[in-house]
């Protein structure tokens, strides 16, 4: 199927990183590209570095972009390895980073790539980088019942955690699940019929639980934010999207941590912690998608922008 993704609040971001034509840029999570055009149309004499661990992705997005081949280097790599990357492209400084949490839309409309739950003959997947060893089928087959629980209850927030954990490996030891709709089955069958529809697709909060688990999508990225803002230069940006609570949480605290400056007891008379601000706020609130957008693209409706800049 053709590659598409639609850049969520495409505008809000360009404006917010405040793009210097001569500097060097960061999207950390490539996608379609849709993002990285616009940024690398605004460059004269200035460099993108486009990330992504998603082979497709990169092939997409580098034929997309392929008239600004010159100032672009694509890198596969998790966005999360992005400091890395610069050290190995000899770049001390750049002058913003842009990051979109979501899990693309080609990726969710790709059936075979097994993350929908629209879909009910999809093998389990759900691997971003599909040359990882660990795939949807793994976590549901052979994670144990208070692993899976654990996952469901703080990767979905899912209500009915424990009874899906418990159906699931009941259901596995007659046969393994295979495809997203023995899975969509079981957890349909672990929650109150009236309950099933109440907050939208019953597998939404598992497939999500699952997919973030297969991906580590939240593993270390507290510790990302904070390296990643030693790369930046005083006065470039950052820009993160975020699309569920877990990930706008940790976006959050860590941004409002970096943009504190001594943390010692409030009664002691000497800083001794030494800890300085390294980031400002450019929205203390976070930047939705407006009502066009919403009603365009429904992927927008859950997404949160948050920008900072580097003091």
């Amino acid at each position: 199927m053709e590659f598409s993704h639609k850049p969520i609040m495409l505008a809000q971001c360009i404006e917010g990183l405040d793009i210097k034509p001569n500097g060097i840029y960061v999207d950390c999570t490539l996608g379609g590209g849709g993002h990285s055009l616009e940024i690398v149309k605004r460059l004269d004499g200035g460099r993108l570095i486009a990330i992504d661990k998603d082979n497709d992705a990169l092939e997409f997005a580098s034929q997309r972009l392929a008239e600004f081949k010159d100032k672009i280097t694509f890198v596969k790599s998790d966005f999360k390895n992005a400091v890395e990357v610069l050290n190995n492209l000899g770049i001390d400084k750049v002058d913003g980073v842009l990051m979109d949490l979501g899990v693309s839309s080609w990726q969710i409309d790709n059936f075979d790539r097994g993350f929908s739950y629209r879909s009910r003959d999809s093998k389990l997947d759900m691997r971003m980088d599909s040359e990882q060893s660990l795939s949807a089928y793994e976590v549901v087959n052979e994670y144990s019942e208070q692993e899976l629980f654990k996952i469901i209850r703080d990767y979905g927030e899912e209500n009915f955690a424990k009874k899906i954990a418990f159906n699931i490996c009941k259901y596995r030891l007659v046969k393994p699940i295979e495809t997203t709709g023995e899975l969509i089955d079981v957890i349909e069958k672990s929650m109150p019929p009236k309950m099933r529809f109440a907050g939208g697709h019953p597998a939404k909060r598992t497939f999500q639980a699952i997919r973030i688990e297969v991906n580590g999508e939240l593993d270390g990225l507290d510790e990302f934010l904070e390296k990643i803002a030693d790369k930046i230069n005083i006065g470039g940006r950052i820009a993160v999207i975020t699309f569920h609570s877990l990930e706008d949480r940790i976006v959050k605290q860590k941004f409002k941590w970096l943009e504190k400056d001594c943390i010692c007891p409030p009664k002691t008379p000497v800083c001794i912690c030494g800890k300085q601000a390294k980031l400002k706020l450019i929205n203390n609130k976070p930047i939705v998608a407006d009502e066009n957008e919403r009603k365009e693209n429904s992927r927008s409706e859950c997404a949160k922008l948050r920008i900072a800049e580097k003091i």
